[in-house]
């Protein structure tokens, strides 16, 4: 039985990962936005064995969420599902004074990659508009562009893979992957997404505790647990260092 925490899992396709991992055996712990979804949660999924709280938009929900997890004990996978899609019509500022698309999507997962006790396996979410989303790396803030949510969006799950393939290099001996769930009538996918929604929470349950020789690999990409090609700019080595520096000037925490 494995120890597994999904972010943001209080519906959507972290809900639905860890139903999947539950049923089949596994220890799950959930972890929602604030109180009212993490009851939501728990009446979800009764078998999770915990629920942490707290507010991934600011640095301190991200550290709370990150002690929380490790007062648990340690996880034999992280799978980083957190994430909010490209509908917001201007860029909105958190409370830290950094983009709330970026802060979300890509500054949680660095931060609770840093600061969550090394797992086994850890899973990043991506999406099929990531190749588009080749991103400035001097405005990854969004200060000096004209807002557009669905370039914001692509960068940021463009950034979720460099993540995880700069995670991968820096950390051998941890399984860090990345995948593309598929467009699902999700509520951040919106009703007329046309992929399957059956298949959309499998590969991140399947990379984080699969005994399938496919699952034993690292900084690779997938799509229906079949590797993908991403797009070449997210294996290079100085566009992960660069995000890396970035990510930890904005939160104060290097990458161990």
């Amino acid at each position: 039985m494995a120890r597994i925490l999904i972010t943001g899992s209080s519906d959507g396709l972290g809900l639905m990962a860890g139903q999947r991992l539950a049923r089949d055996g596994h220890a799950v712990v959930l972890h929602a936005r604030n109180n009212d979804r993490g009851e939501a949660a728990r009446r979800s999924l009764p078998d999770a064995i915990r629920v942490v709280i707290g507010d991934v938009a600011t640095i301190a929900g991200m550290r709370s969420v990150a002690e929380q997890a490790n007062a648990i004990g340690r996880f034999d996978a992280v799978i980083h599902n957190v994430g909010i899609g490209y509908r917001e019509a201007r860029r909105i500022e958190t409370e830290d004074g950094l983009c709330h698309l970026f802060a979300i999507n890509v500054l949680a997962p660095y931060l609770l990659t840093a600061l969550v006790e090394k797992p086994d396996r850890l899973v990043y979410l991506s999406s099929g508009m990531h190749p588009s989303g080749i991103p400035d790396m001097d405005d990854l803030q969004w200060t000096r562009r004209r807002w557009s949510g669905p370039q914001a969006y692509a960068e940021t799950k463009f950034l979720d893979v460099l993540l995880a393939f700069g995670v991968a290099r820096r950390w051998p001996a941890v399984r860090s992957n990345a995948l593309e769930p598929g467009w699902v009538p999700t509520r951040m996918g919106g009703p007329g997404a046309p992929d399957d929604m059956a298949a959309a929470p499998v590969t991140q349950a399947w990379l984080a505790v699969g005994d399938d020789p496919a699952t034993h690999v690292t900084g690779r990409y997938f799509y229906h647990q079949r590797e993908k090609s991403p797009e070449p700019g997210t294996r290079s080595v100085d566009l992960q260092e660069a995000l890396f520096d970035r990510c930890a000037s904005l939160s104060g925490v290097p990458l161990p």
